[in-house]
């Protein structure tokens, strides 16, 4: 479980495929204070780790990660959002996250206003999810709050310390994200389509 504020940003060091599995390693502080077996969130993505030391670590996707996420399009060098799993006796600054994509979606608008900026999204409604203005949204393993909320997209509004430390600021038209729809809202779709 995650509350979608990201803790550091990583940057991949190796990319190893081994069968429809991809194994990631990533470059990070936290590196040194992990343990194999840990969960960490990666983009918005819950993996385990299988290799660590000092300087960096290892996870691994296996194909319905990768046919789910924006994971299998990374390439050595991307920088990552990271959150380690949350202690439960601690504050909930985000909203409650599982670290299960749903889907992705394709940025479509990056407007810079006055101060922060404003980032538009679509995605596949067909799949059933669906957002709600001032509703959470995990982004990337972001947790916001949805600004416009439209049957196939949604924008959402960055502050600028959120642009700075986190892989928003990377994003341009057409990037793919990763998307965690609020568990509750799911929940509630699910029992209205029965």
């Amino acid at each position: 479980m995650f509350t979608g504020i990201i803790e550091e940003l990583g940057t991949v060091a190796q990319l190893n495929r081994d069968g429809d599995n991809l194994h990631i390693t990533v470059a990070a502080g936290m590196s040194a204070e992990l343990q194999i077996d840990q969960s960490v969130s990666h983009n918005g993505v819950c993996l385990t780790i299988v290799e660590q030391d000092d300087k960096k670590y290892t996870v691994t996707a296996i194909q319905e990660t990768l046919d789910k996420s924006n994971l299998g399009e990374l390439k050595v060098g991307d920088i990552v959002n990271l959150e380690r799993a949350m202690i439960l006796n601690e504050r909930l600054d985000g909203h409650i996250v599982q670290g299960h994509v749903d889907q992705t979606a394709t940025c479509t608008a990056v407007n810079e206003q006055d101060g922060s900026w404003e980032y538009s999204f679509t995605y596949d409604a067909g799949i059933g999810n669906v957002t709600v203005e001032k509703g959470s949204v995990c982004v990337n393993g972001v947790s916001l709050t949805v600004v416009d909320s439209k049957l196939d997209g949604f924008s959402v509004a960055i502050i600028p310390f959120t642009h700075e430390h986190t892989n928003f600021n990377k994003f341009e038209v057409g990037s793919t994200v990763n998307l965690e729809f609020d568990i509750i809202g799911k929940y509630v779709a699910r029992l209205m389509q029965r």
